[in-house]
């Protein structure tokens, strides 16, 4: 069992004040595959601190040198590709090849993306021609503290720390403490790389104890999170008494829209989209409304797909889905398929228990629901397991009424080959992400949403600018700068 009991502050590894041990679970066996410690309120200090005195230098550090300092993360990143892979399928469950392309993959393109974006970045700016002598300044927030899940760990790690290292930002990582590993990797490659001692420290722990103590502490700047909406209202509410910056990406229930005008692949790929990374992401397109003269012929195409998805250990090679995360994700997914039976959806594929041939492991079915409606708890409520709720609709209208009928926001879906239908629908779905048949959003494209999705963008330039404060400055010297 891998033992990983010390925390990342300052620049080198520390043992936490007062250790509290914490097994992580191997969801496709269900037994532990590593111990880690919990921090206190006292580590989530000290991190603090260190990242406090080392803000002043790292935000006064000339942006090439901070642009340079990430390309060489992004080479040991590379070169670690097997590890970091092998520890994402381990601790939370993703398919080994799956984590070998897309759970390492996300990390990687994200942070191309972002130098991509920072080598063109005007950190000082004119104001415009009226106004020659003013200049905008961009600038590091300051302290941040990264709160991150466990579903994309990655995808949403680098999200924010390359973001924050760019924009002249010092900060205090917490991952989720269902799937460390993969962060205590990335504090190794952060030190490889040589970021200074201070700019990046990790402490793990869970959500009431060093997420509070981040969210509350006074010389936290700025808070970033990632993970349910209701630990977002947590977290909000916490940073209001020292009037942080939030940036919240929380959950979602994705409508796909299909109309009967879409190509002959458009419910198939809803399916397997939904069903990727078991079903475990905020933009799964997790309702699929599907208009009425070609509805029963989805039905039984999704029906035929989601009975046609193999579902195996994490450990195994091949294209197949993995377990959920853990015991209490499984036994929430397992009482919502049965509400859905309960309150009368028409179960097409899957259902509750497990896969035929498991009797360990948090292994889910992957099941469809067809004439469910839009009030029912199936349609209503985030799954985050491989779920599709399937509802019939007649017109353009009343597919967007169902669509925005939700307390969500984050990734609508649409298909349909009539050109103007699909811009009309993509400005009437009020969601911070809208993507069309079968077009995944380019690179460097915001990732973020709206209403109870969360507040603030991800990625690219955008996610460069969420980790910055904008100062106007008159009588700029030009000749002096």
């Amino acid at each position: 069992m891998i033992e990983k009991r010390q925390f990342y502050i300052n620049g080198t590894w520390v043992d936490p004040v007062q250790p509290h041990d914490h097994k992580v679970i191997d969801p496709s066996t269900e037994e532990p595959c590593a111990v880690i410690s919990l921090g206190s309120a006292a580590d989530v200090d000290a991190a603090v601190a260190a990242a406090s005195a080392a803000f002043p230098a790292w935000m006064r550090r000339d942006p090439a040198e901070r642009i340079a300092l990430v390309e060489k993360f992004l080479e040991i990143y590379k070169a670690r590709q097997g590890e970091m892979a092998q520890a994402i399928s381990t601790e939370m469950g993703a398919p080994i090849d799956m984590a070998t392309a897309s759970q390492w993959g996300a990390g990687y393109s994200h942070t191309k993306n972002f130098l991509t974006a920072a080598k063109t970045f005007q950190f000082i700016r004119p104001l415009g021609d009226h106004a020659p002598n003013d200049r905008i300044v961009y600038e590091g927030v300051g302290v941040c503290a990264l709160i991150t899940p466990w579903n994309w760990p990655m995808n949403q790690i680098t999200l924010k720390v390359v973001a924050a290292l760019i924009a002249g930002c010092t900060m205090v990582l917490k991952p989720s403490e269902e799937s460390p590993l993969n962060a205590l990797l990335f504090a190794e490659m952060m030190h490889e790389a040589g970021i200074p001692a201070g700019v990046f420290n990790l402490v793990n722990g869970d959500g009431p104890g060093v997420g509070t103590a981040l969210s509350g502490h006074e010389d936290v700047a700025m808070v970033s999170f990632t993970g349910s909406t209701r630990a977002g209202i947590a977290i909000s509410q916490n940073a209001a008494k020292t009037l942080k910056k939030v940036h919240l990406e929380l959950g979602g229930k994705g409508a796909n829209v299909i109309f009967a005008d879409a190509d002959d692949k458009a419910v198939k790929r809803g399916v397997l989209h939904m069903m990727n990374n078991s079903g475990q992401s905020c933009n799964a397109p997790s309702r699929m409304l599907v208009q009425r003269e070609v509805y029963d012929a989805a039905v039984e195409t999704a029906a035929s797909v989601a009975s046609a998805i193999t579902v195996g250990s994490a450990h195994d090679t091949g294209r197949h889905i993995g377990p959920v995360v853990n015991e209490s994700q499984f036994n929430k997914i397992q009482d919502l398929i049965q509400k859905g039976i309960d309150e009368g959806a028409r179960l097409v594929a899957g259902g509750t228990g497990r896969p035929e041939g498991f009797n360990r492991g948090y292994f889910v079915r992957p099941t469809v629901f067809a004439d469910a409606n839009n009030q029912m708890t199936i349609a209503r409520e985030e799954i985050f397991g491989p779920v599709l709720t399937m509802i019939p609709f007649d017109t353009e209208e009343e597919a967007i009424e169902i669509a925005n009928d939700t307390p969500y926001g984050l990734t609508n879906y649409v298909q349909t080959r009539d050109a103007k239908r699909a811009n009309r629908m993509a400005l009437a779905l009020r969601s911070g992400m809208v993507e069309m048949n079968g077009t995944s959003r380019g690179a460097g494209s915001p990732f973020g949403g709206m209403k109870a999705s969360g507040n603030g963008r991800e990625g690219g330039v955008w996610g460069l600018e969420d980790f910055m404060e904008v100062k106007a400055v008159s009588g700029w010297d030009a000749e002096m700068a």
